[in-house]
């Protein structure tokens, strides 16, 4: 992990501000969706993108159900019928 030397306080709302050269640096715009996960004693934060719950692949997602899933995992389930 990269440290950039930069640190911000948690508001009494418990926010925090990602830096705006973080943000450029990511590509995450105003109202983009950020994921938050821990990662043994670190908490961490990346920009949210849908993905299939099988593989991660990002394209050519379609849903079942409130799942994510791509056409290639599709096809690979039809073909264990």
């Amino acid at each position: 992990m990269k440290s950039t030397g930069m640190v911000r306080r948690i508001d009494e709302l418990g926010r925090i501000v990602i830096p705006s050269e973080i943000r450029q640096t990511l590509g995450i715009q105003i109202r983009d969706s950020i994921e938050i996960f821990t990662e043994e004693d670190r908490i961490v934060l990346q920009k949210y993108q849908p993905s299939c719950i099988f593989c991660k692949e990002t394209g050519d997602l379609v849903y079942f159900g409130e799942k994510r899933v791509c056409r290639s995992c599709i096809e690979k389930l039809e073909k264990l019928k």
